[in-house]
């Protein structure tokens, strides 16, 4: 039994060594196809464009702001078979944060909110700031603040217009109001 042992003594180190040595070749080649299947600036951050050889599921969060100071985000998810159109359908975008599994764009949109297209008012509050509210300027719900009017200068048609409320639904109506106004702010 003894002999026996001494011939076999050498084969459970050399199973050892192999299985290690298939183990880190499997191991490694794994690696390598994952880094291969992975879009270039995911690896390395820079936005350059790879073909994927495999489709790539992506969170994408799009943030958008607007004139009026809202903004909106967006959750969708992508299927990316090819960076080049990937990157091309957020060629308008701002490339935020990205990691393997999400990316953020950001973009400025210029125009106003659809909150303030569908429900935005011009309004004074109780200390005469010119505001934009969601609904009627009694509703208190401020959107956005811009400067005090001196309401005493104010004429008594333009005053009445915003204690009503002054409808919002362009940008360009959205500016005029704005301009409109400026020359009664009071000047700190």
């Amino acid at each position: 039994m003894k002999a026996f042992s001494m011939k076999t003594a050498w084969v459970f180190p050399l199973v050892v060594t192999v299985l290690g040595a298939v183990y880190v070749l499997l191991f490694h080649s794994f690696e390598d196809e994952v880094k291969a299947n992975l879009p270039s600036q995911v690896q390395t951050g820079s936005p350059k464009a790879q073909t994927v050889s495999g489709p790539l599921t992506v969170e994408v969060l799009l943030q958008r702001t607007y004139l009026d100071g809202e903004s909106s985000q967006e959750v969708i998810y992508e299927t990316i078979w090819s960076m080049d159109d990937f990157w091309a359908a957020y060629a308008d975008w701002q490339l935020v944060d990205q990691d393997l599994s999400r990316i953020i764009f950001e973009q400025e949109i210029d125009d106003i909110s659809p909150l303030l297209k569908v429900n935005g008012y011009f309004g004074l509050t109780e200390d005469g700031i010119l505001t934009i509210f969601n609904g009627r300027p009694h509703e208190d719900q401020v959107i956005q603040s811009f400067y005090q009017i001196d309401v005493h200068k104010l004429e008594s048609n333009l005053l009445k217009k915003l204690r009503e409320g002054i409808r919002v639904e362009t940008k360009t109506n959205y500016q005029e109001v704005i301009n409109q106004y400026k020359p009664y702010a009071i000047k700190e």
